[in-house]
């Protein structure tokens, strides 16, 4: 059965990615809810589609569409500033945006000098979480990390943190989805021993069919086991959309983040549940040293070799 959301009337939520897919359907259950919530989008034709798909089901919801690219830090630095100026506070922040560009062989770089699934996935929220710290601790709030499977097979190369020397889309998509998973860890460690009062949450998909990268994904299947699973097995967008919302309202206290994602077959489908977090998002090494290197590429601003 569908989750069942407590009243969140009088809060204030941002979703990242919230123009489509499983972040629209994230948007849709927190309105849904009362609260009030803020889409930044990088498209607008987009965002204002989501809007209409929302008011179908919740006439009455309380939407606002702000321009958010985060493969632009200048964008990331703008919505910061209007968020600033136009809430007090914010009680639920969901980092739910990302890319992955299967099917094209090519490593896209940023303007801003990073690798677009890096500075997409990971760096932009980063850059956005840590500029609205003083709204979020303002109301003591809770931040939701999106992740993804790929974060559960994926790795680091340290040595080659934005694949400039082996790149492959999926490959430059998992190490950007452990990136964050660490960065969320390490914000959960930071707010319980500086006493910020905020409450870290992550959560996954599983696969969703029916959303935008999933054609890209069955194109690669190769037949077989593989195919019937890109094609059949998963949620649909709304069921895909519960593990973050469980996240987004589940009791919780300060401390490490829990983990919430299907509970069906190799957690691909299936209800929303707590999960075993994937044990290489939870070293305190891994965590810190993430949030040190954000703060260093952020601060020089170096195109990669």
């Amino acid at each position: 059965m569908p989750i069942t959301l407590p009243d969140l009337r009088g809060r204030t939520a941002v979703v990242t990615g919230a123009s489509d897919g499983v972040g629209v359907e994230i948007a849709r259950g927190l309105a849904g809810a009362g609260a009030e919530v803020v889409l930044p989008v990088r498209n607008r034709t987009k965002g204002e589609r989501a809007l209409a798909r929302i008011r179908e089901t919740h006439p009455d919801a309380r939407l606002t569409l702000r321009d958010l690219d985060l493969a632009r830090l200048d964008s990331v630095a703008a919505l910061a500033d209007t968020l600033r100026a136009e809430h007090g506070a914010i009680d639920l922040l969901v980092l739910n945006a990302g890319i992955v560009l299967l099917g094209d062989p090519e490593r896209h770089v940023t303007e801003d000098g990073f690798e677009l699934h890096f500075q997409t996935n990971f760096l932009g929220h980063f850059a956005l979480t840590t500029a609205l710290l003083p709204l979020l601790q303002e109301r003591a709030s809770r931040v939701v990390v999106q992740l993804s499977l790929a974060a559960g097979i994926s790795r680091l190369d340290w040595d080659d943190l934005q694949t400039a020397r082996r790149y492959r889309a999926l490959r430059a998509y998992g190490a950007s989805k452990v990136a964050l998973g660490l960065f969320g860890g390490e914000l959960a460690r930071r707010s319980t021993t500086g006493g910020w009062g905020l409450t870290v949450q992550s959560s996954h998909p599983g696969v969703a069919p029916d959303t935008a990268i999933a054609p890209a994904m069955r194109a690669r299947a190769k037949g077989g086991t593989q195919h019937s699973l890109a094609r059949f097995v998963g949620n649909s967008p709304a069921r895909a959309a519960e593990p973050a919302l469980l996240a987004a309202v589940a009791p919780a206290s300060p401390g490490a983040p829990e983990f919430f994602g299907p509970s069906g077959f190799l957690h691909l489908g299936g209800a929303a549940a707590r999960q075993r977090p994937y044990r290489r998002l939870t070293d305190p090494a891994a965590q810190a040293r993430i949030w040190h290197l954000a703060e260093q590429l952020l601060a020089a601003r170096v195109r990669p070799a």
